[in-house]
């Protein structure tokens, strides 16, 4: 019986250690992945759901007028509220006025309805001075006061989450009737979108005109292919501002370029190349361009040049070598540049400010404005959700062409 339990007894701490083996192997690799995934959750996660919210976060609306919200928590907008409510919102103007904050509540209403700004800011300045009945005292101050569509943008303001900031940056707007489209004068942001969209594509495209012939020759060169790859990564050298501001001194009217083109004769006098379209698909092209070189590159060194000779040996044209073996063995290197090209430029911002005129900022542009010259932190987190939910269609139309084209040839 003793042997029998030393037996068991042993068999039972064998099983015991062998529990403990796998979890000891799972615990150290998590641990060494862990402050990497701190860093991820706290560099990128945490920063675009503090995004997400602030699009629809209404909070300083409710911190600012905390009476008027609770004043008008049974307003049903058919009539003008009690008496009550226009004295909680005299309470609420006053401190507001008093603690300078009632910037912030003229601003996110001037979002609903145009001129709202001026309103609020006229009578608060009017506020101390008002005594009962507050209803007289604000229809005095003004007559937009004794209408109920500023009561009824007041009570939908008194929500902890709206979509105004979301529907803006489409263009669109939330009313009585439901939501509509904005005026036309205020209709900008779904342009904004287009044109972004439009020379993130022009810049795909004339970094794959480009890139296609110079990764071919890269590869076709084994002899070449370190010194070319060195000229192909030596913008990387260099910082972001200062390619663009070397652009900046080369596009100008009395640039390099324009004087260049001048004594070789082929113009008459200076091109327009900055403040433009062409300028910032110029400069925007050649800081892309190698994220389009290298995808191709590694794509074209791993095609056997034996399938193209055996192509033409077989009596295909060469246009038919091309379309039919070539480049369906280059999808992945193709569909992999234009993803990484497309990401970056759709973000594109400090290239088109300096380089571009009026009408070629992109969405980026007007991110940063509303966040740092107008403070709109809302309207700027859903202008930067748009681009992000942009960001994963196109990241979706990838996976569904990586997975037609297979995968990049290492």
């Amino acid at each position: 019986m003793t042997s029998q339990a030393a037996i068991l007894g042993g068999a039972d701490l064998s099983g015991a250690l062998r529990v403990r083996k796998p979890l000891r192997a799972r615990l150290g690799p998590a641990l060494l992945v862990a402050p990497l995934l701190a860093f991820l959750v706290v560099g990128y996660v945490l920063p675009i759901l503090g995004v997400l919210w602030r699009s629809v976060d209404n909070t300083e609306f409710r911190t600012e007028l905390p009476r008027t919200v609770k004043a008008l928590a049974s307003f049903d907008g058919g009539d003008l509220p009690p008496e009550s409510a226009y004295e909680a919102l005299h309470q609420d103007l006053v401190d507001a006025q008093n603690a300078r904050s009632v910037g912030i509540v003229a601003r996110r209403l001037n979002l609903v309805t145009t001129g709202y700004r001026s309103l609020i800011l006229s009578t608060a300045a009017k506020a101390q001075a008002m005594r009962p009945p507050y209803r007289e005292a604000f229809a005095a101050a003004d007559p937009r006061w004794g209408e109920t569509a500023i009561w009824v943008s007041l009570r939908r303001l008194s929500r902890p989450v709206v979509p105004d900031f979301l529907l803006v940056a489409i263009d669109l707007e939330e009313s009585e009737n439901g939501i509509r489209h904005v005026d036309p004068d205020r209709a900008i942001y779904l342009d904004v979108l287009w044109r972004t969209f439009e020379i993130s594509l022009l810049v795909c495209g004339l970094c794959l005109v480009l890139g296609a012939p110079l990764a071919f020759l890269i590869a076709a060169k084994p002899r070449w292919s370190n010194v070319l790859l060195t000229f192909v990564l030596l913008p990387f050298w260099m910082s972001l501002l200062a390619r663009t501001a070397a652009w900046v001194a080369l596009l100008q009217s009395q640039g390099l370029v324009n004087k260049a083109l001048l004594e070789l004769g082929l113009i008459a006098q200076p091109l327009a190349l900055m403040f433009n379209r062409a300028g910032v698909l110029i400069a925007m092209t050649h800081i892309l361009l190698p994220y389009m070189v290298l995808p191709l590159y590694a794509s074209m060194r791993a095609v056997p040049i034996e399938l193209v000779r055996a192509g033409i040996s077989l009596g295909a044209s060469p246009l038919t070598v091309l379309s039919r073996v070539y480049l369906p063995l280059i999808l992945p290197g193709i569909t992999a540049g234009a993803m990484l090209v497309m990401i970056l430029a759709l973000g594109y911002y400090i290239t088109p400010a300096l380089v571009g005129g009026t009408q070629d900022q992109m969405l980026s542009y007007f991110v940063a404005f509303n966040a740092s010259q107008v403070l709109n932190w809302g309207l700027a987190s859903a202008l930067a959700v748009l681009l992000l939910l942009v960001l994963a269609l196109l990241f979706a139309l990838y996976r569904l062409l990586a997975r037609v084209a297979g995968p990049v040839p290492a």
